[in-house]
């Protein structure tokens, strides 16, 4: 038991220092000329379908931008906004982009909600460093994961911190740390308890989250209004539900290498029955479904999509991209 929480704990310093690295490293925007074919100078909307979103790692003057290219020709042009995100997402005409403040200690992120014309509806200055970010099937809720340092239980100087915004109340939950959290059906209580990774359901009445306590990890279902979550199943890390509400596809621990410890994974929630995806590298990412069949992921050097039935194999859909949303 103990070489496994050491191994989560590792693990966990791993994942960390690949997220500030990587936020370090999105500062280095490279040459001055992109290193692949971009059209900048148009409108870019969240709501036309069809189309991938993602942020634009392409070595290049827009390094970091929101792009996005039809979905069924990824090989096109990239069309480049002037929006820079560490994260991004979208749904139903809603955006949402965190952005790391350059320079600033302790480090600190603007969550950025916007309209399907990238037009800024709230920012939000919070602590931390992006981590996760999703928008509501609906398009009404927007949430996220910064890392955080400075919780007194956290042995690696990291945790997380899970965040909703609610675009029709104008309600904002800088963290739902606060939630009654239910182990084995009774009351849990413990200092360290951690969320990251939240996905909604299509209703918006519930949510499904990762939560963290004492060197395991759980898949939690909460009730939005009533915030009460209860812990389903154990090994389950970055939730992501399905189009349909019946699947869930995430992160699961297979082994103590901190070099590849996930695989990507979907869950039956009716059946409880887990399929391992084709996709053999570990991969540290929220995936995104793009349709009922397909997941996407980012993993470099791009972006990649998998069959969310176990079959075929992995295939690079954009090079140098991350955090894809379909819409």
């Amino acid at each position: 038991m103990r070489a496994r929480v050491l191994g989560v704990v590792g693990a966990v310093v791993l994942l960390i220092a690949a997220a500030v690295g990587y936020g370090l490293h999105s500062r280095d925007r490279g040459p001055e000329v992109n290193s692949v074919a971009v059209v900048t100078g148009q409108p870019v909307s969240v709501q036309a379908k069809g189309q991938l979103l993602f942020r634009n790692t392409a070595e290049g003057p827009d390094f970091g931008r929101l792009a996005t290219v039809p979905a069924d020709r990824p090989d096109e042009p990239r069309k480049v906004s002037g929006l820079s995100c560490d994260r991004f997402a979208a749904s139903a005409g809603t955006a949402l982009c965190l952005s790391a403040q350059p320079g600033v200690l302790p480090p600190m992120t603007d969550v950025i909600v916007l309209d399907k014309d990238l037009n800024e509806i709230r920012r939000i200055e919070l602590p931390g460093t992006p981590s996760r970010g999703r928008v509501s099937p609906d398009g009404k809720l927007a949430y996220w994961t910064l890392f955080v340092n400075g919780d007194s239980y956290a042995e690696t100087g990291f945790s997380t911190r899970a965040g909703i915004f609610d675009l029709k109340t104008g309600k904002l939950m800088k963290s739902i740390e606060e939630m009654g959290l239910l182990l084995d059906g009774k009351p849990y209580y413990s200092s360290d308890v951690n969320y990251w990774g939240i996905t909604f359901t299509p209703d918006g009445k519930r949510f499904y989250a990762t939560v963290g306590t004492k060197g395991k990890t759980y898949l939690v279902e909460a009730d939005y209004e009533k915030l009460v979550a209860k812990m389903i199943r154990e090994n389950v890390e970055c939730p992501s539900l399905s189009p349909d509400g019946k699947r869930i596809a995430f992160k699961k621990r297979v082994s103590a290498d901190l070099a590849a410890p996930w695989r990507l994974a979907v869950l039956d929630l009716a059946s409880g029955q887990e399929t391992l995806l084709a996709e053999t590298r570990s991969v540290d990412d929220q995936a995104a479904w793009l349709d009922d069949r397909t997941v996407a992921y980012g993993l470099e050097p791009g972006i990649w999509a998998v069959p969310a039935d176990g079959s075929g194999a992995a295939r690079l859909v954009v090079e140098r991209g991350s955090s894809p949303a379909g819409v």
